[in-house]
C-alpha cells in the first residue's frame, strides 16, 4: 500500500513539474504584442502609399 502511495506521489510531482515548466519557461520578455491586420503574415502593402494592394 505504501508503494502505491509513493508511486502516486511521484506521478503527481512529475505532473506539477511539467505544468510549471510549461507555464513559466516562455519568452524572456513575455508574450508578443497582438498583430494588427496590417501586420498579418499574408498582408501585402504598397510601401510608397502605405495602402494594401488589391
Amino acid at each position: 500500500m505504501a508503494l502505491l502511495l509513493l508511486e502516486a506521489l511521484g506521478a503527481l510531482v512529475i505532473l506539477v513539474f511539467i505544468v510549471w515548466w510549461t507555464m513559466f519557461s516562455g519568452r524572456q520578455r513575455g508574450e508578443l504584442p497582438p498583430q494588427t491586420d496590417d501586420d498579418a503574415p499574408g498582408a501585402v502593402s504598397d510601401k510608397k502609399t502605405n495602402k494594401k494592394a488589391d
